[in-house]
Order: C-alpha cells, then structure tokens, then sequence
C-alpha cells in the first residue's frame, strides 16, 4: 500500500487524503472517530473519502499499541503521514490525560510501527504551539521551542524529539510540519472561524480573547495540503552540512527535517473578525475578555525552507480563504 493516514477522518487529515486520492494513490485511512467534537461531521468527511475506489478505511485508536502494530503489519505502508491527534490547546488544560495518550503514547506506537516495517517516509503534523513564549517574529525552525505555554504544545514539540531519536538509531526518514492556524471550508467546529460564524448568524456575542490583540498567521487548508504533498513525495537525506557545535534544531545527522508551514502573513484578530463579518453581512456582537491561559499571543511563520527547498508559497489570501469557508458553512449548515 502506498500511504496510510492517520486522523483521516479529521480536518487535515481528510483535505490531504482527497488530495492523495484524486492523482490516484492508494490509500488506508484511519481514524478513532472519538467525540472530542461532532462525529458527524468526521463521518461527512469520510463519506467524501470513500467515494474513491483507491481509499478504504480502519477504524483504529492508535493509543491501542497492540491494534496499531497490526495494523503495520496488515497494510506495510510505503509511506505514512500521521495526522492523528489529540487537538486543542485550551482542552488540553482540562483533559491532559488525553494528550498523553494520544499524542505521545500514540506517536510511539506510529514510530514503532515505522520502524517494524520499514516505512519508506514518515511526515507528521507537530504545530506552531511549539514555540510558545517565544515572541520574536516571524517563527523559523532555527528558534528554540523550549518553553511551552500548554500541554498541547509540549507534547508536539516531544513529537519532534521522538522522531528525531528514531532516524537517528533506525535511520527512518521522518519530517515534521509545523502548521500555523489552519482554516478553510469542513474545519473543527472547536476553532474560531466556525465559532465566531455561528455566533454571529445567532446574533450571540462572540468571546474576543486577549481583547482582540492576538495576531495569526491564517493557513487556508488547499495550502497545507499541497504543501504536505510535496513534502511527503520528497524523502529527506542526513544533512551533510549540520554542525554540532551550531546545531539547527531543523535538521541534523540523521535524516529528519522540521518545516513551518504557514501564510507567512499574520493578521489581527480584529480584521479576521471584520472580514468574516463583511462575508456573512452581519456585525458581530463582540465580549472582549483577557487572554486564556495556554495561548500564544502572536503566531507569524518563517515558511522560508518551504519555499526554498519546495517551491511552494501559501496561494489563498485570508480574504479569499474566508470566502471560500463562509460559503462552505452556509451550504453545510443550510444557514445565511
């Protein structure tokens, strides 16, 4: 089998999948389809997915070591892209135990099964969480991400750690993306542009954290999933020029890489909102409150790597990005 993806069911996971199918990959999906938010909307997506004659689906928790180790051994994937995870930073403050689980009990049994099969390449979403009281801007993978500001983003920077340490010892070609924010049309209903949208059709206020100071680097989906294409197709080597005693946390002797993959174009809060209020034709009715515990206040990509080594830059403006997702939510809600 050429791919498995993991979290195929999710956000990321089912726009990369539709696109790995359309150029006519094969394909197992696998998803848990837990309730962390609406299963139906994960179901729609997959029913998307099995409209291809090259797609079929495991429904699997890759928390289960025993089940994922099967599952390696029954699919012998060429490749895996690993999208599966436990989301959400402020959830991680309230159900930690979950994130460990998943997100590292789970990516070791992804490693393991790598490693016991052979996988040709590994490519695995980490998150811009990873830099977390950082605030030097924009983010390059060169800059430390040694203090997490949230259980979320330590357990994806101990992702990259992970990964790092199998290359090293099993020589497993294994690249990390780092994404920023991403948005667009079958997005997680626990993120703003579905949250603010349906408060505004509802006429409810909207929670504006951080009084509306927040700044994001807004990644519309079509571009991560193009991005993760191309470097999914592309199997690292060991870095010949890495030195030591200047180490680039990025890559390394081992064949590992570390990529940003964002708009490089941060945009505040308050003008996200305007645009989506300008698309729905509605003012939203605003709550502003403080900051909440866990967030980066301001996200800004470096996504020169990208470019360089991939030839590939963000396409989809926040305007048009934002078009694209309020027509999306109007026809799938049946609301506007």
């Amino acid at each position: 089998m050429e791919f498995l993806v993991t979290g195929c069911a999710g956000f990321i996971g089912a726009a990369l999948s539709r696109r790995l199918l359309e150029r006519g990959d094969e394909i197992v999906g696998v998803d848990n389809l837990n309730d962390y938010y609406d299963p139906g909307l994960k179901q729609d997506r997959l029913v998307l997915l099995e409209e291809f004659d090259n797609f079929s689906f495991r429904k699997v928790d890759i928390s289960d070591a025993a089940r994922t180790a099967d599952l390696f051994r029954e699919v012998s994937p060429r490749r895996v892209a690993h999208l599966a995870a436990q989301a959400g930073v402020r959830h991680s403050i309230t159900h930690p135990h979950s994130y460990i689980s998943a997100n590292i009990e789970g990516f070791l049994n992804i490693l393991e099964g790598c490693r016991a099969t052979g996988v040709e390449h590994l490519v695995y979403a980490s998150s811009s969480s990873v830099y977390g009281a950082n605030e030097k801007l924009p983010f390059s993978e060169t800059d430390p991400a040694v203090h997490p500001v949230s259980l979320y983003g330590a357990t994806k920077r101990a992702n990259e750690l992970m990964a790092h340490s199998y290359s090293r010892l099993y020589d497993i070609p294994v690249t990390g993306l780092r994404y920023f924010t991403v948005y667009g049309p079958w997005g997680r209903p626990d993120m703003s542009p579905i949250l603010f949208t349906e408060k505004i059709y509802a006429g409810e206020p909207i929670q504006v954290f951080n009084r509306g100071e927040h700044r994001r680097d807004f990644t519309y989906i079509d571009d991560v999933a193009e991005a993760t294409v191309r470097i999914t197709d592309h199997t690292p080597g060991v870095d010949a020029g890495w030195d030591a005693t200047r180490p680039d946390p990025a890559t390394g002797p081992a064949r590992y890489r570390i990529y940003n993959v964002g708009n490089q174009d941060a945009v505040n809060l308050m003008d996200y909102i305007r645009m989506l209020e300008a698309e729905i034709g509605r003012k939203a009715v605003l709550e502003f409150v403080e900051a909440q515990p866990g967030d980066v206040l301001n996200t800004e990509s470096d996504s020169s790597r990208l470019a360089g080594e991939f030839k590939f830059v963000s396409r989809v403006s926040l305007e048009q990005g934002i078009k694209q997702f309020v027509d999306w939510y109007k026809r799938y809600y049946r609301v506007g």
